[in-house]
């Protein structure tokens, strides 16, 4: 089965944590035990798994993959300026797998799931992948 959802992106790069859709899924296909896809189709998006406790964690990864990977780096060669979204996209990942226990994602206790953005503010699909 597969599940679709839309998520609206605030800013140019954000961490939006998503955790809630991809468990609503998990609940609405009624799987109890197993394996679950989730995906970002884009590439200048990606998925990451992290704490969701402390806020400064996603502030902290934003400016660190910024220092790393800025913005604007006039050697950059794309024409649509957005190198950098497209880097940290293929560094981050778009495609994460998540174990299902007893109809519950099984995530430590401090970790969410964060749809990463790097080129928004935008509206991107979350595409969650549940066997039957």
């Amino acid at each position: 089965m597969l599940y679709e959802e839309t998520v609206r992106t605030p800013a140019p790069q954000s961490f939006v944590d998503v955790t809630s859709l991809v468990a609503k899924a998990v609940r609405s296909s009624g799987i109890s035990d197993g394996h679950i896809l989730v995906s970002v189709p884009h590439t200048t998006a990606a998925l990451t798994i992290n704490e969701n406790a402390d806020p400064a964690v996603v502030t902290d990864m934003l400016r660190r993959l910024e220092q790393t990977f800025p913005t604007h780096d006039p050697a950059d060669r794309h024409a649509e300026g957005n190198s950098h979204a497209h880097v940290k996209s293929s560094l981050l990942g778009t495609c994460h797998s998540f174990i299902v226990s007893e109809g519950c994602l099984l995530l430590g206790t401090w970790q969410g799931i964060y749809l990463c953005e790097f080129d928004g503010p935008r509206t991107r699909r979350l595409i969650i992948s549940i066997p039957k």
